[in-house]
């Protein structure tokens, strides 16, 4: 499959002599096949199955999470550190 593409950007280039809307046709096939590559996880799995693109997804999305939740634990424990001692200075504890 990849070396037909290659075969077909390689015609659509060369016709671009000829014609410059090849040249722009190629560069459509090369920008929806390099895509289409990332897209799906940047390549085949041992195995053959599409399972991999899948695990990169919830990887991301783990890993989102995770920086959204250390993010705004950290904001909060300081806004109850600050609230705390704002508790303190009124006498709260005393």
């Amino acid at each position: 499959m990849f070396v037909l593409l290659l075969i077909i950007i390689a015609v659509l280039f060369g016709f671009g002599f000829l014609d410059p809307i090849w040249w722009v046709a190629a560069g459509v096939l090369v920008y929806a096949a390099t895509r289409h590559g990332r897209d799906r996880g940047g390549g085949r799995s041992r195995s053959g199955s599409s399972d991999l693109g899948d695990y990169r997804d919830y990887q991301e999305r783990r890993n989102r999470q995770e920086r959204w939740d250390r993010r705004y634990s950290r904001q909060n424990r300081a806004r109850w550190r600050r609230e705390d001692r704002r508790d303190g200075e009124h006498g709260r504890y005393a």
